[in-house]
């Protein structure tokens, strides 16, 4: 009798089996979930900065209506950080780093913004002094058609 005491049914060893495939697979939900918190957080910092910098911006131009020259030249350089931040979204778009449904957002925001005229003027500006922003271009001439995730 003493021997079979220290002898582990087989129904308790595929118990365990089981309740450690469970902690594996509840870990894995665990690490996935967390990814997931860390985009969105990724993503709404991006989106808080793009707030932030329209919030310096003057409401006239972000309705589309035109400024003075006196205004264009104070705000230009928000404009710029405005082309700098649309290349970076861009950039990590095309590095897969930014998901699709936050990119589709993004981008239908980018071609209204630039069809604006103070972002327009600025963007041309900006073109004509200046060889960066390579992203921002390709994007431009592919008429905002093509996801950048796809150019690698």
């Amino acid at each position: 009798m003493e021997a079979c005491k220290y002898i582990t049914p087989d129904w308790i060893s595929a118990l365990a089996s089981v309740i450690a495939a469970c902690g594996v697979f509840l870990a894995f939900w665990q690490l996935r979930i967390s990814k997931n918190i860390a985009q969105l957080e990724f993503e709404d910092g991006l989106a808080k900065e793009y707030r932030e910098l329209a919030a310096k911006i003057p409401t006239k131009a972000l309705l589309g209506i035109d400024i003075s020259e006196e205004e264009f030249q104070k705000t230009f350089d928000e404009l710029y950080r405005y082309i700098d931040l649309t290349n970076e979204q861009i950039s990590l778009r095309q590095r897969g780093r930014i998901n699709k449904e936050a990119w589709e957002n993004w981008l239908s925001g980018i071609e209204s913004n630039l069809a604006l005229p103070s972002f327009k003027r600025a963007w041309g500006e900006i073109k004509e002094s200046s060889k960066s922003f390579q992203e921002l271009r390709r994007l431009e001439n592919e008429n905002f058609k093509i996801d950048p995730k796809s150019w690698s």
